[in-house]
């Protein structure tokens, strides 16, 4: 079939296996490029297939001969439709594993569920023993608890007062204003419980008590904090109640994980297009006005740039610090870059959208996502989306 991008939004429902795949490769050759990093060895990845986990997945196994599981939620191919992006990802990075000589299994599935994380743990002990590194990287807009058969979903709303500002429609380019109205006390108590820290606790706790964490285990999972003018919004809003609940596992991990000189952390990462961050208001137009600031600058980092900074400088540099708090984030926050883009954002409408913001740059990342916009592929050519997953248990 010819697969083209078909979009809903801020959602591609169509994905390319070859587009994918070299995506997958380009960050795999990133890696290779540089230097090889002196850990991990068996490496978890929760939620592995997109952003940050698949580059973290890479990072570990292509950056430092690592042997990795990936969990993750993805769907593959059925008659007309494709695969997920996640699933072509996921099979291009198995190939490429087995080429390279290195064990790696991908689980498909709900990583809150019990019986997932009981199957992820029976492969660790079966397959590798143990694991020295579990980076938690989920994206989910609803959760079913295992225990209580409570179904959560999170919502991005501001908490105590509506908020208004800026937005941009990042496929017309389109700015406008968005009003959002305040999240309501439950919608705060389920963003939490969705994107908040008990579900990675649960896995580290598991993972514990199977004798499956090797001594002095590293975990680490993603936040993102911004610049004040998206605060009411992601900090200060639903999302960022979820991200210090975030921290607080952290910190509780760090001391659980102490007595086997294990260590928690979160990593707080630069802004990047993501499916997850596309459907945010406000966010899109602040990238694209971020995105040129930090090209002018020769600041820009992707996903696989910015988690082979946090391998090298952070988990794996015994200079790093012992905050459980990593700030990836560094160059995006710098204050020239902040002052820049906020004096942007104060001038920006929708005729000056070309010279104020990268929104072309916005647009190929969203593109890039679903392996479309890809040098090097040919999008008129009759491509098959059967695609499967090698060592897929």
């Amino acid at each position: 079939m010819i697969i083209q991008p078909k979009t809903r939004g801020f959602i591609c429902t169509t994905a390319h296996p070859e587009g994918c795949a070299r995506q997958v490769q380009q960050q795999i050759d990133y890696v290779k490029a540089h230097k090889k990093l002196s850990g991990p060895v068996n490496v978890l990845v929760v939620g592995a297939s997109t952003g940050y986990g698949l580059a973290s997945r890479i990072t570990a196994a292509f950056g430092a001969g690592a042997n990795t599981i990936g969990v993750f939620f993805d769907k593959p191919a059925e008659g007309a439709r494709t695969a997920s992006a996640g699933w072509y990802n996921s099979a291009a990075l198995e190939k490429a594993a087995a080429e390279q000589g290195l064990k790696s299994f991908s689980i498909v599935g709900d990583a809150f569920s019990d019986s997932i994380k009981t199957k992820t743990i029976d492969l660790i002990k079966a397959e590798f023993g143990t694991v020295d590194l579990v980076v938690y990287s989920v994206a989910s807009p609803r959760r079913t608890h295992p225990v209580t058969g409570e179904t959560f979903s999170s919502v991005i709303k501001p908490v105590g007062n509506a908020y208004t500002n800026k937005t941009m429609n990042f496929h017309s380019g389109e700015v406008s204003t968005v009003t959002i109205e305040p999240a309501t006390e439950d919608e705060v108590r389920q963003t939490i419980a969705v994107m908040g820290g008990e579900d990675w606790g649960m896995w580290i706790d598991q993972l514990q008590a199977a004798g499956a964490l090797a001594e002095g285990a590293t975990t680490v999972a993603y936040s993102y904090i911004g610049p004040e003018v998206t605060h009411p919004i992601y900090k200060d809003g639903t999302i960022g109640q979820a991200k210090n609940d975030l921290e607080k596992t952290a910190i509780a991990l760090n001391e659980k994980l102490s007595a086997t000189n294990g260590r928690a952390f979160v990593s707080v990462n630069k802004a990047l297009v993501t499916q997850s961050s596309s459907a945010i208001p406000v966010v899109p137009l602040y990238i694209s006005a971020l995105y040129r600031v930090m090209k002018d600058k020769e600041l820009h980092e992707n996903c696989i740039q910015q988690m082979y900074r946090l391998f090298a400088e952070h988990l794996y540099n015994s200079d790093a610090g012992s905050s459980h708090l990593i700030r990836i984030d560094d160059w995006e926050m710098r204050e020239d870059v902040q002052a820049e883009v906020m004096k942007r954002w104060s001038e920006i409408e929708t005729a000056n959208v070309p010279v104020l913001a990268d929104l072309p740059g916005y647009q190929d990342d969203f593109f890039n996502l679903f392996g479309f916009r890809t040098e090097g592929v040919d999008y008129e050519a009759d491509t098959d989306p059967a695609v499967d997953i090698p060592n897929l248990v």
